[in-house]
């Protein structure tokens, strides 16, 4: 059965791409619902299969000329620092209320790009850019570690709703979300990874590919149009996905 789930990966890899975003959300409950235990198996190769979607995209966009580095940068070094020490406090905090915030953040970005509403955009200076990614990255960071939640589906619509252009935002998250799901990977393969290798291979050679074709394509020739309608469509899910898998589920 885990085997059949390459083409899916491909296809969610194909659109997730277009946003910088990695996926982790979707491969795991598939691979868990194919049959693989949850913690040995599903969320191991989940974050692989984050981490080399949002990589091959930022590599895609890096040579594009699209990512936005003064905030890409100082933004993954934030997160990086923060989402440990957000863990290492382990405040006991109401999860599932903050994770509805969560959810109705990301579906405002959402509604906000479907609408066609655009965030003031004055140009930011370089000291500002830096800023913009050390605080957002930094509250980002802290927050996702105390809730245990790698941040991801979070950080474009931030970006846009703070000012970046729809497909600048999509593109400066991919190499965020490559920093942190790398260490999210890390540690899960030296604590609890039982890989199978054929499986993985598998399914990482789809996403690889669903990645280089669905960032290429969002890089040299989707419209900004397009990717607010697929972004937001894309965003809705998530949102809704929250509500239902770690609210009401939950």
């Amino acid at each position: 059965m885990a085997y059949l789930s390459a083409p899916i990966f491909f296809a969610i890899a194909f659109v997730f791409s277009m946003l910088g975003m990695g996926g982790s959300q979707l491969y795991i409950p598939i691979l868990f619902w194919s049959g693989m235990d949850f913690k040995s198996e599903a969320i191991p190769l989940g974050m692989l299969l984050n981490l080399v979607n949002s990589a091959s995209a930022a590599v895609t966009y890096g040579r594009k000329g699209i990512v936005a580095w003064r905030v890409a940068v100082p933004f993954a070094a934030a997160m990086i620092v923060f989402a440990p020490l957000g863990a290492w406090l382990n405040v006991r905090i109401p999860v599932k209320p903050l994770l509805v915030f969560f959810a109705l953040f990301t579906a405002s970005a959402a509604v906000l790009m479907l609408s066609g509403w655009r965030p003031k955009q004055g140009a930011l200076s370089a000291r500002g850019r830096t800023t913009l990614g050390l605080t957002a990255g930094g509250g980002l960071g802290l927050t996702a570690g105390l809730i245990g939640r790698g941040g991801g589906s979070f950080i474009v619509p931030l970006l846009y709703i703070m000012g970046l252009e729809a497909r600048v935002a999509a593109a400066t998250s991919a190499p965020i979300v490559s920093c942190s799901g790398l260490s999210s990977f890390v540690a899960h393969l030296v604590t609890a990874a039982q890989p199978r290798w054929g499986v993985w291979a598998a399914c990482v050679g789809a996403v690889l590919l669903g990645s280089q074709l669905g960032s290429r394509l969002m890089a040299g020739r989707m419209k900004s149009r397009a990717v607010k309608r697929v972004f937001g469509g894309v965003l809705l899910g998530v949102a809704g996905l929250i509500i239902v898998k770690d609210v009401v589920l939950g």
